[in-house]
């Protein structure tokens, strides 16, 4: 059968284990096994598929027309069915063929599908039936009973999926009682015992509990079975993992049966709920003898009666600790188990990726875990896996969109012998006598089959030990081997003294035991199998030394025994038999040390790949007695070890050690301590293992034979990369990091005969290279041939030629010198122009007037080359003539010059002028075009934490914009925030007042009615409004809708277009807060960083070009009323700042930042500050007003100033400070320092500050353009000419704008539409049906007005709002001609525009139509979503209440709103009469001003 699905088997053989695995063309989301067949389920998709992953056919169950998810998903082996149940309309079940599940047996529309749920067959015989147990209660076509009973055959009484038990019984089910909310994780019917086990989390309030709910499938009365009988066994008990940590907030994540008879063995991987990598594993016996009544259910039809529910409440659950517990912090998400023989074998899948296999002994203490399956991504598993039916020899999981299976042991890989295939350690694995071979025991027949016995955790196939006789003249030395039970075998020692008591032990006096040890040779065998072990008996009585951990290691290591009383190594005993055996009891030994313990402050790196690291550095106190760096992992069972390379002492408490960090075969976290002589190891420390580094890319892949281009490693984990060298070249290339970026430089290189040559790239990382998937080739070195210059003005421009080449070279990569004679000039690169045969590289030499070229140097990298300036014979000529021109001039001029001197000079004065003032305008306009052709932000990729505001705060500033008193007394302070408030009468009898939708919509209209009630007090009474209902959004939303009604059928709103275009009435303002709340978590979550990033972007872009200091205008913007077309030339500089950090001239690290050398001192202490925020993620300890900033000069720091001494001033206006007046040149180091001087009250601190700023100081804009007097020697400038920068910035910044833009429409990343945007669009559509409006625009006008204009341009135009950061002038400019672009795409009228519409529509001209379109889908997708169900919509509302309550003080409001009821309280009794309202509201409202009265007489206000 064919398949369109994209779905191949991968056959991935990792160490000859064959691992399978099915790719799908989505996510598995559930998977089950029957007896021959595998089941797959996808979102959309019910694979049936054969054990060994070959697909046999599918069913569809959802797609673009039926959304449809299935919950359950059941094989019924016994009826020879799958049962799947599923979400389509009220939800279904079905019956398909267990061998073929496009064919459906059986389809009934029942709602147990329509929620999360878990499934379970239990009983016996004919008596089987479909136990379901479900998570949520909150669906309107949901079902009765929590947990229930269904049949599962048309011959049982009702029939299939039917409840009820025989004729008259009454229908029983489950009931959980109260507000508890319950997850459902597994359901088993124990195969031995007939018990069926229920496991789930349940939480009330902030208690989570894991609970065992347990059940007796075989129980009859009177030899009748029914399913109320059933539930009548109901038992259960709460599972407490773990012992030392009964406060933690577990939750169970996955769970496994361990399979066996009695008793039931179970385990758990459980999650702190505050933190998903916090997991355990913990193993319990849950047998029904341990389990008690339940709290919380009852037995019932339907819900639980008072009676039963007090009965409930008096019950106490049974607690149950685990048997066992072990791996903290591993990382697991999914368990499942088996039994070999006596060992318990768990399989464990993690979150990054791996899984694992590790046996319990009968004590069920784990053994080393080994690694079954990695994936190279950090995925997780589904929390359940499976394994193949009958003979468990593959465990099936699911990981994303692949299907996987995995050999449970790989027998076949260890080496033919019976040594070594027990050594392998592994429970599945043993060896077959009669074929000689390593298998799994059922391929095993007829034969002894040899393993690893399960009552302890041996690490050896033979033990030898050693006792010493009363008398303390002999010792008997016994010989056994570690076998599996009923295993036959013989036993032979050699070179005993004397036999012993059995044939495996011989006897030795004590004289004749040597003082180096005694050499022993045993021998076991098993039928043909021989097995031969040399062993050096250690003399107990030669152990000896100062009483330390690592003496008494030995002592136990050698079979001997420590004596806590003497502190010394002695033979063991009959008596000591068994007692202090355990090394564990050297752990405690501190005597002999005569050293402080060490103690680790820091480990640099504290994260590296799978490969390790060269050369990491612990920095701690003490750190002199360590020898040697100990790595342990959770599932470690011998720790890696590392020596100590070198020590160094910093100061007097602080110390380094210099180590290699080992290669891990896994990743994940190890502890990392510090080993010292007796074996003790101190300290702890956490380091993180990941996936190594992976080069995809070289940028670019081409370098010249001499070397030094910059190349760019791209991929994944650079961060790992130590070094880089080129394959067959020893040495190795130090890396460089720029920005996040891996950069280095390449070394020379030799050509071959084809003229180039190809090289492997490899990364260094520990002791492993990691080879880049591409390859650098070497190019010969470019060659310039020659150069020609022009002079325009006192510029020079300098065009040389190039022969063409694969280099590619860049600007960036070539430097020019040009030289007369020995003094140089640099010529800066202006653009490279590439043709077939040549290159043009194109530089300028600027503001050196009557130089004359004669030499270049070129510098590429390590390659430099003179090129000399040609002179041939057409040259010799052309200076003889223009000799000759000139003399014949000169004679001409002499012979005129008395009397045309005044003319000529004038004429040339002029002339000069305007050639100078045409290449001005001709280089600004070129400069403009080349900005609109290459602009290309680089905007910081690392931004730091987005510093959102939190909700109340961004509450506050949309409810009340202008602030004040009010915005911030309405806010609890974060002591109050938990706590609950509690209202006095007069405000809960008002709250009760407003939540009257009579009262409140009398209120409302009769306040709006009043003349002197003005529009900021509208805004007011709903702000207020919305704070005091805000904990019942589903109320506001009510009675907003209802006043909107009524807004839209008032006479003056006879024109439907212009409704809710602005914010004239309460229900406006409610309708703006409202989205505001509704769209908060969407704002936050997913318009929150585009928004941020643009808001970044457009300062970044602001910044790079001259800013005036006093105008606040740039020379790159988007408003053309912030341009700066009056800027000067200005240079880039790298700086390096310092800052101090003590009293003693310390300096801390440096920081390289860029600024220009027109820039202020005040707009230099900006940019740090601004610098310093991104790298770090803080702000610098002090403020801008508090720091100044020196300048390194010859070995001192000179004081830069915005105003001093030496300031220009030019009439009564003086210039502020540039760096170009301290003439401080590029490289330069600046430090920081902190203002020796404060004087906090002072008005001249800062000089922005000055009330007379702007016509005192100057920056970038001379006064003298402004002038009407002469402005000899300024440059002329026309503002036409800059407008280009408007559009150069709004390429620099477009990508940001659009991907902020279709975020909020939702075309991004295919969001659907949100819930409060569908419905409040639904509501419209229907006010419009109930008007009888038919006309479209009327409808898109209303929707544009009530979300984009209502609440996204306010946001747009002020990010302040969501974020903690100061929007300047110019940026609200900048936002205003973005906004401006957004409300554009949402007309409906084209736009004409022409040469003198405004600047700021046209920047967006072109883009609108696209938008339109993108709006015009957003608008359409919102209307074709299914409607939402009143009941979801209601309980989104009900979260969004939930997730800020307790954040405002309601009181407060309230208050506020008396005071607006109060001032109209005749006028609002009058319209409550009028609309008749019930006696009892008005004698509540009489009650309200009673109680207020009475307050402000004593003294309320």
């Amino acid at each position: 059968m064919e398949f369109t699905l994209l779905a191949v088997v991968l056959a991935v053989c990792r160490c000859a284990l064959c691992i399978e695995a099915h790719i799908f063309d989505g996510d598995v989301v559930n998977f089950a096994v029957g007896v021959d067949k595998l089941y797959v389920l996808t979102d959309t998709q019910l694979h049936q598929m054969r054990l060994d992953l070959n697909p046999e056919t599918r069913k569809e169950i959802s797609n673009a027309t039926t959304s449809n998810k299935v919950e359950i998903l059941l094989p019924f082996i016994s009826n020879g069915s799958v049962i799947t149940c599923g979400s389509y309309e009220c939800g279904y079940c079905e019956v398909l063929d267990i061998n073929n599940i496009s064919n459906t047996i059986h389809k009934e529309d029942i709602g147990i599908g329509t929620y999360p749920n878990i499934a379970v067959i239990i009983g016996h015989g004919d008596n089987k039936y479909l136990l379901v147990g479900k998570n949520i209660n909150k669906s309107e076509c949901d079902i009765s009973g929590w947990v229930t009973l269904r049949d599962t055959r048309d011959g049982q009484f009702g029939g299939i999926f039917s409840k009820p038990d025989i004729r008259g019984t009454p229908t029983s089910s489950i009931q959980h009682i109260g507000d508890r909310k319950v997850e459902f994780v597994d359901g088993f019917q124990h195969t031995a015992s007939s018990h069926v086990c229920l496991l789930l989390n349940e939480k009330r309030g902030s208690k989570s509990t894991v609970k065992l709910l347990s059940l007796d499938s075989k129980y009859t009365k009177d030899g009748t079975y029914t399913k109320a009988g059933t539930f009548t066994t109901l038992r259960g008990a709460v599972l407490q993992c773990c012992e030392s940590d009964v406060v933690t907030p577990w939750k169970l994540q996955s769970s496994a049966v361990i399979p066996g008879e009695s008793p039931i063995l179970w385990a758990g991987v459980f999650q702190v709920e505050t933190n998903a990598g916090d997991t355990v594993v913990a193993i319990f016996d849950i047998s029904r003898s341990r389990t008690g009544p339940v709290s919380g259910v009852c037995i019932n039809t339907d819900a639980c009666a008072q009676k039963e529910k007090e009965e409930s409440s008096k019950i106490t659950d049974k607690v149950l600790r685990p048997a066992a517990v072990m791996f903290r912090n591993s990382f697991i998400t999914s368990v499942a188990a088996l039994r070999s023989n006596s060992w318990i074998v768990l399989f464990f899948g993690t979150g990054t990726g791996l899984l694992i296999k590790v046996a319990l002994d009968e004590s069920l203490k784990p053994g080393c875990p080994s690694v079954l399956y990695s994936l190279d991504e950090d995925r997780t598993f589904l929390p359940k896996m499976h394994f193949v039916p009958v003979n468990p020899t593959d465990v099936y999981v699911a990981q994303g969109n692949q299907m996987i299976k995995v050999p449970v042991a790989r027998c076949g890989e260890y080496p033919q012998t019976l040594g070594d295939c027990w050594s392998a350690l592994d429970p599945f694995c043993g060896w077959c006598v009669s074929q000689s071979r390593c298998m799994f025991q059922h391929d095993c027949s007829n034969s002894d089959w040899v393993s690893v016995p399960g009552t302890s955790q041996q690490r050896d196939i033979m033990s030898v030990h050693m006792i010493r006789n009363s008398t303390g003249q002999d010792i008997t030395v016994t010989a056994a081997p570690n076998l599996n039970r009923g295993i036959r075998f013989s036993c032979a020692l050699e070179k005993c003294d004397s036999p012993g008591p059995s044939n495996c032990s011989c006897t030795f006096s004590t004289e004749s035991f040597p003082a180096k040890g005694l050499s022993l040779r045993v021998t076991i065998t098993v039928q043909m199998e021989t097995l031969t072990k040399d062993v050096l008996l250690k003399n107990c009585s030669s152990i000896r030394g100062r009483p330390t951990s690592a003496l008494c290691t030995e002592c136990m290591s050698a079979g001997c025994v420590w004596s806590l009383s003497g502190e010394a190594c002695t033979w063991k005993t009959a008596s000591t038999k068994g007692l202090e055996t355990s090394q564990d009891v050297c752990k405690n030994i501190t005597l002999g040390q005569n050293y402080t313990k060490p103690d680790i402050l820091s480990m640099t790196p504290d994260e590296v790949s799978i490969h390790g690291r060269n050369r990491a550095v612990i920095k701690g106190r003490n750190l002199e007695s360590v020898m040697k760096v100990r790595f342990q992992g959770n599932m470690d069972c011998n720790p890696k070890e590392s020596p100590v390379l070198s020590h160094s002492r910093n100061s007097s408490s602080h110390e380094s050690l210099t180590f290699h960090i080992p290669s891990r075969t896994v990743k994940g976290t190890v502890r990392v301590c510090l080993l010292t002589m007796d074996g003790q190891c101190h300290g702890n420390t956490k380091l993180t293992y990941d996936s190594p580094p992976i080069c995809s890319r070289l940028n670019p892949k081409t370098t010249w034979a001499s070397g030094g281009r910059e190349i760019v490693l791209e991929g994944s984990n650079m961060k790992f990369v130590e070094k880089v060298k080129h394959k067959e070249q020893p040495e190795d290339i130090t890396l460089k990091r720029k920005n996040e970026t891996t950069v280095y430089s390449t070394p020379a290189g030799v050509l071959d005969s084809s003229g180039s040559r190809q090289v492997s790239v490899e990364l260094v990382v520990g002791n492993t290279s990691v080879t880049c998937r591409e390859e650098l080739t070497y190019h010969p070195d470019p060659q310039f041939t020659s150069f020609t210059t022009t002079r325009t003005g006192n510029d020079m421009s300098v065009i040389i030629q190039k022969t063409a080449d694969s280099l590619n070279l860049k600007d960036s990569e070539i430097q020019v010198q040009a030289m007369q004679g020995e003094v140089s000039y640099v010529c800066v690169i202006d653009r490279i122009e590439n043709s077939n045969d040549t290159t043009s590289v194109l530089c300028d030499i600027k503001n050196q007037p009557g130089i004359h070229i004669n030499s270049l140097k070129i510098t590429v990298g390590k390659f430099s080359f003179n090129l000399q300036k040609s002179r041939n014979l057409l040259y010799v000529t052309a200076i003889s003539t223009s000799t000759t021109i000139v003399i014949c001039a000169v004679m001409v001029v002499v012979g005129l010059y008395f009397h045309r001197k005044k003319q000529r000079m004038l004429r040339d004065q002029m002339q000069r002028r305007i050639e100078t003032i045409e290449c001005e305008i001709r280089n600004d306009i070129r400069q403009g075009f080349v900005d609109m052709q290459t602009e290309r932000l680089e905007l910081i990729s690392s931004t730091g934490a987005i510093p959102f505001l939190d909700y109340k705060h961004f509450a506050s500033r949309i409810f009340f914009p202008e602030g004040g008193p009010l915005a911030t007394s309405i806010m609890k302070d974060i002591t109050q925030l938990s706590v609950k408030e509690h209202q006095d009468q007069r405000c809960r009898a008002l709250s009760r007042l407003i939540r009257d939708q009579l009262f409140l919509t009398s209120f409302v209209h009769t306040l709006e009615e009043q003349k002197n009630f003005l529009v900021k007090d509208k805004v007011m009474v709903a702000s207020l409004l919305t704070l005091a209902l805000h904990d019942d959004l589903p109320y506001l939303t009510q009675v907003m809708e209802q006043l909107l009604v009524s807004l839209m059928d008032q006479p003056s709103n006879a024109q439907p277009k212009l409704l809710l275009r602005r914010t004239e009435s309460i229900v406006e303002k409610l309708l703006t807060n409202w989205m505001s709340i509704c769209l908060y978590g969407f704002l936050r979550e997913c318009v929150g960083q585009p928004l941020y990033l643009l808001v970044c972007a457009l300062m970044e872009q602001i910044s790079k070009g001259p800013v005036d200091s006093v105008t606040g205008k740039a020379l790159y913007t988007l408003n053309e009323d912030w341009l700066l077309w009056q800027a000067q030339a200005f240079s880039p500089l790298k700086l390096t700042v310092l800052f101090a950090v003590g009293t003693e001239g310390e300096v801390s690290e440096p920081l390289d930042i860029s600024a220009l050398d027109c820039d202020t001192v005040e707009q230099v202490k900006e940019k740090i500050l601004l610098t310093f925020h991104r790298k770090f993620g803080f702000h610098f300890t002090q403020q801008l007003r508090n720091i100044d900033i020196e300048y390194e000069r010859d070995g001192r720091y000179e004081a830069l100033q915005e105003v001093d001494s030496s300031s220009e001033v030019m009439g009564e206006v003086t210039m502020l400070n540039t760096l170009k007046h301290y003439k401080i040149p590029d490289g330069s180091t600046i430090k920081v320092i902190t203002r020796k001087v404060q004087v906090p009250q002072s008005p001249t601190l800062s000089f922005k500050e000055e009330p007379d700023f702007e016509t005192k100081y100057y920056h970038l804009i001379d006064p003298e353009l402004a002038d009407s007097k002469s402005s000899e020697g300024k440059k002329l400038k026309v503002k036409e000419v800059y407008l280009t920068k408007l559009l150069s910035t709004k390429v620099a910044v477009h990508s940001y704008v659009e991907n902020l833009f279709r975020t909020i429409w939702g075309t991004a990343n295919n969001n659907r539409p949100l819930h409060a945007v569908k419905h409040f669009f639904d509501f419209l559509d229907s006010q419009a049906e109930s008007k009888k409006i038919s006309d479209p625009d009327v409808l898109h006008i209303w929707k544009t007005n009530s979300l984009p204009l209502r609440f996204w341009v306010n946001i747009l135009k002020n990010p302040q709002f969501v974020f903690d950061l100061e929007k300047t002038p110019h940026l609200d400019g900048c936002l205003s001609v973005v906004a401006q672009a957004f409300m554009d795409s949402f007309s409906l009228t084209e736009q004409q525009l022409g040469k003198h519409a405004p600047t700021n529509k046209l920047l967006y001209a072109k883009d609108i139509p696209q938008y339109k379109q993108e709006v015009k889908a957003y608008y359409n997708k919102v209307k074709d979503q299914s409607a939402l169900n009143s009941s979801e919509f209601k309980e989104f509302l009900e979260q969004e209440s939930k997730k800020h309550e307790n954040e405002f003080n309601e009181s407060v409001a309230l208050c506020e709103i008396y005071k607006f009821l109060s001032r109209y309280f005749n006028e609002i009794s009058q319209t409550l009469k009028q609309n008749n309202a019930p006696s009892g509201l008005t004698e509540e409202l009489q009650k309200v001003k009673e109680l207020f009265d009475s307050k402000r007489k004593t003294g309320w206000e």
